[in-house]
């Protein structure tokens, strides 16, 4: 008896068993970059009219894939529908990590997930152990798309009213999935706006951009924990990016609030209540949403450093957001601290945290600095005639190294080799410069000899 030709098909989820997970991560982001080029530059994607650069339809594809949301062209005028969902592929994809998708892929078939897979796995999504990644993996996708749907369905309330049901529902589902993988990504021509005084559509873009930020680990972990309390305990890494997380929100809806009170482009004219909603949503969508209810051409100098400082911090870990991601700058700023206070170890939550954690942090901090850094020169360089203030090129640096999408509506306005220089910085923030440069590096080699240890060096 022949076997059916489902069971026949042989999945391949990984077929680049030499490639090590930061390779691998970097290697697919790469390659599905290009792919997705590749349809959104084709005709049958675009609007009557309209056409895109092969570099207008790289950087699409590359802000949609690393769900960033920054965009050379709009895209609800631009792409058709067809146009549309494949951004919305995209996004959904890159949100979720391409190997991810494949371990869906796998489990529809039957296929079986061997050890070496499932060390990329935990790899993609920051997990602690390979043991249960599976498990865990399956649970992200019923988590993420429990959170979509319901965010679209409370979405529908206000677009199909609106709308109508066909497109009402569709803004809906678009708007979702954008907002939970962080993307930022709209299909009207102002973003938001039309909306800054909609407590529905703040809301719910609010809490799905908070939840898809949160980290998958920390989700998982929180459901375990709320179902049986003695058997799961909340993980000092979840009080720790639940800590930043909630300081971060109220500190920036503070300080948006107090910065722009008298803003007339801002704040200035509405009424208490809709100046903290509209702050709320400004403090949230730094966090790598890239979602805005207001211009942030006529923001405050001072405001826009605040949102700059949230961008660079970003998400938590092995989240659809970017950054730095919170437990990085916590483990910087307590280690800092710790030192300043003369103790030997830094300890959280009644935990010492292990050197090499603070060692990698550090190392991260200091290369999306570096990265940052050179990305705003490389942006200086190319910005002929002078075109754009040092301000909002800065802006756009930072917001696309933390993958975030807001902007100072000075990306249709730059030039080519700015783009592709923007490209670049969206590329690494999503798959992080840590991971690029362990992935592309020299293979540490086991150290025979051991060297003394030298105090004899001044710092500070």
């Amino acid at each position: 008896m022949r076997r059916p030709l489902l069971s026949r098909f042989r999945f391949k989820l990984f077929n680049f068993s030499k490639f090590s997970p930061p390779q691998l991560i970097a290697l697919t982001f790469a390659v599905a970059i290009l792919l997705g080029a590749l349809l959104l530059h084709a005709p049958l994607a675009h609007q009557p009219g309209h056409s895109l650069s092969w570099v207008q339809a790289l950087f699409m594809s590359t802000s949609a894939l690393c769900v960033t949301g920054l965009a050379v062209v709009d895209v609800g005028s631009t792409f058709n529908v067809f146009g549309q969902l494949v951004v919305l592929a995209l996004v959904q994809i890159g949100g979720l990590g391409i190997i991810t998708f494949g371990t869906l892929f796998a489990f529809l078939l039957g296929r079986r997930i061997n050890f070496s897979e499932r060390v990329r796995l935990a790899q993609q999504v920051s997990a602690f152990e390979v043991g249960g990644v599976v498990r865990l993996i399956r649970q992200i996708f019923i988590f993420t798309f429990s959170a979509e749907l319901i965010g679209a369905l409370l979405l529908a309330l206000r677009f199909v009213p609106q709308e109508g049901w066909e497109r009402g529902l569709y803004l809906a589902v678009f708007h979702a999935v954008s907002a939970y993988n962080n993307a930022g990504f709209s299909l009207y021509a102002d973003n938001l706006i039309g909306f800054a005084r909609d407590p529905l559509v703040n809301l719910v873009i609010g809490f799905l951009v908070i939840l898809g930020g949160m980290g998958f680990i920390v989700q998982i972990n929180l459901l375990s924990h709320w179902r049986n309390p003695r058997r799961d305990r909340i993980l000092v890494h979840s009080k720790i990016v639940l800590t930043v997380m909630g300081a971060l929100l109220l500190g920036g809806l503070l300080l948006f609030l107090v910065l722009e009170w008298n803003n007339p482009a801002t704040l200035g004219r509405l009424p208490f209540g809709d100046k903290l909603l509209v702050s709320f949503f400004q403090s949230v969508t730094p966090r790598t949403a890239g979602f805005n209810t207001v211009d942030y051409a006529l923001v405050r100098s001072p405001t826009l450093f605040i949102t700059i400082i949230l961008m660079f911090i970003g998400a938590n870990p092995g989240s659809t957001g970017g950054g730095i991601k919170t437990s990085t700058f916590f483990v910087m700023m307590m280690a800092a601290l710790s030192l300043v206070r003369g103790r030997g170890d830094l300890v959280a939550f009644g935990r010492r945290v292990a050197r090499e954690t603070v060692v990698r942090a550090m190392t991260v901090g200091l290369l999306s600095m570096g990265l940052v850094n050179i990305g705003v020169l490389l942006m200086l360089i190319a910005n002929h005639d002078d075109t754009l203030s040092f301000e909002r090129l800065f802006f756009e640096t930072v917001s696309a190294f933390g993958t975030v999408g807001l902007s100072m509506n000075a990306t249709p306005l730059m030039n080519a080799n700015q783009q592709l220089i923007l490209l670049v910085l969206m590329y690494l923030g999503r798959i992080g410069p840590l991971t690029f440069a362990v992935a592309f590096g020299n293979r540490t080699r086991s150290e025979l000899v051991k060297y003394p240890p030298e105090r004899d060096i001044l710092i500070g």
